[in-house]
């Protein structure tokens, strides 16, 4: 039986095109919501998960940071969907039948130039490839899509215009999830080790916290803080780092970290994506 892998949203999103591109040898599961995703893993229903964690122009995805270490699931690795916008419509249809297209809310101010020098209004859909499979079901030919090539080829739709987003830098990163960790791996491009720790109430904690990670020249490329438990001084951070557990340097930066910190969960060890330079 082919082995899936599981993401949000309707076939032909964004995030199927990360599935299709990092994990090809799996079948994609399109799930409705992000927890969704995650007990399709759990429930053994999928054998990953594809979950976008940020986005060059909106930053972190909302309430993924909080979902991770809930999910007992681990990060086995990470992929990168350059976010390419095209418009689409029924066979046959020219741009200047269009009265208006449909896409996510996030999408539609990525095109403002296109649709304002076509004079195409834009209307947010729940879901842009949800809406390319909604238009090619309704057959109306005034209106159009914003979304991936995918969504069209999948929803037999025209593509009148590729590429039309305004900025050429929009990307989304994805970690790819599964149910048992993986440190045996060895990318060629780099490691990275992704946890979550809460620092000990005393002065200086971050400050001392981090320290470890400049004197042994450890690389962190991401950290974020966030609340927990509905309280304004509970605070949780995210942290990206270079390297693997096993490494000399980081193995003491981690053991320097442990000591200023309540809780410190490692939430997954894996390859360096070559697309993130």
């Amino acid at each position: 039986m082919t082995a899936r892998i599981a993401f949000q949203g309707e076939p032909g999103a964004y995030s199927d095109e990360a599935c299709r591109d990092a994990r090809p040898d799996h079948e994609p599961l399109p799930c409705r919501t992000f927890e969704d995703v995650i007990n399709a893993v759990r429930e053994d229903r999928a054998e990953l998960a594809m979950l976008p964690v940020e986005n060059t122009t909106y930053g972190r995805v909302a309430d993924i940071h909080r979902l991770l270490p809930e999910s007992g699931l681990h990060i086995v690795g990470e992929a990168f969907v350059r976010v390419h916008i095209s418009l689409m419509a029924l066979p046959g249809v020219t741009v200047e039948e269009l009265d208006e297209v449909r896409a996510h809310l996030v999408l539609l101010p990525q095109a403002a130039s296109f649709l304002q020098r076509h004079g195409i209004r834009g209307v947010p859909a729940a879901d842009s490839a949800g809406a390319a499979a909604e238009i090619a079901v309704r057959g109306d030919r005034s209106v159009g899509v914003l979304a991936s090539d995918l969504a069209a080829e999948i929803n037999g739709l025209d593509i009148l215009a590729r590429h039309i987003e305004d900025h050429a830098h929009n990307t989304t990163r994805f970690l790819i999830m599964g149910r048992a960790p993986d440190r045996r791996q060895r990318g060629e491009h780099g490691m990275l080790t992704t946890f979550v720790f809460q620092v000990r109430n005393i002065p200086a904690a971050l400050y001392k916290a981090m320290g470890g990670f400049a004197t042994n020249g450890v690389n962190m490329t991401k950290l974020e803080s966030y609340m927990v438990g509905g309280s304004f001084t509970a605070t949780q951070f995210y942290a990206d780092i270079e390297g693997h557990p096993d490494d000399p340097a980081v193995a003491r930066a981690l053991e320097e970290l442990d000591y200023f910190t309540d809780t410190l969960d490692i939430l997954g060890v894996y390859p360096r994506d070559p697309r993130r330079d």
